[in-house]
């Protein structure tokens, strides 16, 4: 190869390096992705507030990330958690917290199961806690945690969780194959 086109061929690598984007490496484990929505309805003088997103749940209860997504695909929000640190970082910045449920309550108004939700997505209940599966001739499912979660079309990739106290939270979520 000449010179010339060595140096070409240096300055065109260089040139598509440059608009690489390198996402940090995440938690090791697998990846659950799709469609999020998240309703809380109205409680007292709390308005009912929801959130609807794609997502990307990495890692595992005790190491994640979560990633939520507009639906041009940016990350609007990224939540990591180890045994030692759990954040938030959104476009105003990175704020810290204590537990996974504080960043929900903080984030939603209400706490979610952040850590139930690996095995809830994949249709099963999470080891951490009992679980009752439903009775018929309610839709296939369980009750854990105070959750209510449906797996009738689980084939589908479709999951619903639905929080039985009040305010009623309901968390629908379309897992990509």
């Amino acid at each position: 190869m000449s010179r010339r086109r060595l140096l070409l061929a240096g300055a065109v690598a260089a040139a598509l390096a440059a608009c690489t984007t390198v996402t940090p490496p995440g938690p090791a484990g697998d990846t659950l992705s799709g469609r999020l929505a998240v309703k809380v309805d109205a409680d007292g003088a709390q308005p009912a507030r929801s959130v609807s997103a794609g997502f990307e749940l990495t890692g595992s209860s005790t190491a994640g990330r979560l990633n939520l997504t507009s639906p041009l695909g940016t990350v609007v929000a990224r939540a990591d958690w180890s045994p030692s640190d759990v954040r938030l970082v959104t476009s105003d910045g990175e704020t810290r917290y204590g537990d996974l449920d504080t960043l929900t309550r903080e984030m939603l108004g209400e706490s979610l199961p952040v850590a139930a939700l690996f095995d809830w997505l994949r249709g099963r209940p999470w080891p951490g806690a009992p679980s009752e599966p439903t009775a018929p001739p309610v839709e296939a499912g369980f009750d854990q945690l105070g959750w209510s979660v449906r797996l009738g079309r689980l084939s589908d990739g479709w999951v619903t969780a639905q929080r039985a106290r009040l305010p009623k939270v309901t968390v629908r979520a379309q897992v990509e194959p």
